[in-house]
């Protein structure tokens, strides 16, 4: 198992520098998934080299696809769909595996997939996504730890989302995608990430309109052809390391970052006291290392604060001068990582889905254990502001979501190794 091991003297380094975010995260992995429509070849550019990518390359394979990775760029073809079931040993690594369901059922018409695993952060159930296909007919059935589907006899739908799921929302644009007629898709998500599945399925040769509002609109197809995209940038990265500078202080650049798709964030790390420039290509913070509390930080869909900033933001909270109220929406436990800044000396108290944090002036170095992604992650910025030696136990899970973080922080000045 990986560890992270982050060793500071009295005073731990300022960030400086510039670095290239790395593809998204979540914008790759509905990519891939929706790379199985169709039996001709797609490339995805910009496609990170994480954990998670490479596991639903290995589910894609599975299937009967063949890839090809060149750095960054991923070649896809699954000429002929040869099984339809998803394994549970591969569907327990990754919760995104139950994006493949949607795809699986517009080009086979049946699926079988194990119970995705990946982060415990919650129950995170997919009631959504089965709910919407039994509208649109599909016949579902649990066996032994596997969800099987039928959609021999699918048909269009208007499906209304009791919840803005951008999971549930891919999905449901991947099966209509090959079901005759057109579903209409109300409550949908609005993350870039659903504009980004738009784009590629029409690049397919699919019909789909109305990504990033509320109503999104799928014309089925049975002929889907060939595609070339570019993966944007992991606003979450990029959000992670942005408060990596507000904590540490420093000056850096994230180039290819879009400040459009950051706003939430923006404004609470300019209320710590950063001084950001926000472009549609690049991001510039500047900070002096001394953050000051911001008051309270609440989750929600987007445009909202990210569920999946939550915990970096927590860190932050830690070294502040006041006290942070963080109030976690979307999963019920992902404060498990609080448990572990404590290690460090954070002032934490906890109540169900609110936390508050109240600055210590100072974290020191600690052994601490990577519960899930973006808690390890957390963990890592803490221990970039720590006095002395932190090692970060489980780094696979970091792994999971970034690419080579050791080598992106040790660039800016930091002293972060992998081992």
């Amino acid at each position: 198992m990986s560890k992270y091991i982050i060793a500071n003297g009295d005073k731990p380094a300022a960030l400086k520098g510039k670095v290239k975010v790395q593809g998204s995260k979540n914008g790759a992995l509905p990519l891939i998934a929706a790379a199985a429509l169709t039996d001709r070849e797609v490339v995805l550019n910009n496609c990170p080299d994480i954990l998670d990518v490479e596991n639903m390359l290995r589910i894609y394979a599975s299937l009967g696809g063949n890839y090809e990775r060149r750095g960054h760029e991923v070649r896809l073809k699954m000429e002929y769909m040869n099984s339809h079931e998803i394994a549970s040993s591969l569907a327990g690594e990754l919760r995104s595996s139950v994006f493949m369901l949607g795809a699986i059922l517009s080009r086979a018409k049946k699926a079988a997939v194990a119970y995705p695993g990946g982060c415990d952060i919650g129950l995170r159930p997919i009631d959504l996504h089965l709910k919407a296909f039994r509208e649109m007919g599909v016949r579902i059935r649990d066996r032994y730890g596997y969800i099987q589907c039928d959609a021999s006899n699918t048909s269009a739908a208007e499906i209304d989302l009791d919840y803005p799921s951008v999971g549930a929302t891919e999905n449901i644009m991947m099966l209509a995608a090959g079901t005759k007629g057109t579903t209409t898709i109300k409550n949908a998500a609005g993350e870039p990430e659903i504009i980004a599945l738009q784009e590629f399925i029409n690049a397919l040769g699919g019909s789909v309109s109305g990504a990033g509002s509320s109503v999104v609109r799928v014309k089925g197809t049975e002929d889907f052809g060939s595609a070339t995209v570019d993966v944007d940038f992991d606003r979450i990265v990029a959000g992670t390391y942005m408060i990596a500078v507000a904590m540490c202080g420093g000056e850096v650049i994230f180039e290819g970052a879009d400040g459009g798709q950051l706003t939430a964030l923006i404004s609470k790390l300019k209320a710590a006291g950063a001084e950001i420039d926000a472009g549609q290509k690049a991001i510039k913070i500047a900070s002096d290392g001394l953050p000051r509390a911001v008051g309270s930080v609440e989750t929600g869909a987007y445009p909202g604060f990210p569920t999946d900033l939550q915990a970096p933001f927590g860190a932050l909270a830690a070294v502040s001068s006041g006290s942070t109220v963080i109030v976690e929406n979307i999963f019920e436990t992902r404060f498990k990582y609080l448990a572990e800044l404590t290690k460090m000396g954070a002032s934490v108290k906890v109540k169900d889905r609110v936390a508050v944090l109240t600055g210590t002036g100072r974290l020191t170095g600690a052994s601490v254990k990577a519960m899930d992604l973006r808690g390890g992650a957390a963990l890592m910025l803490a221990g970039l502001k720590a006095e002395g030696v932190t090692v970060i136990e489980n780094g696979r899970h970091i792994m999971r979501g970034y690419e080579a973080p050791e080598e992106v922080l040790s660039a800016l000045g930091a002293s972060v190794t992998k081992v």
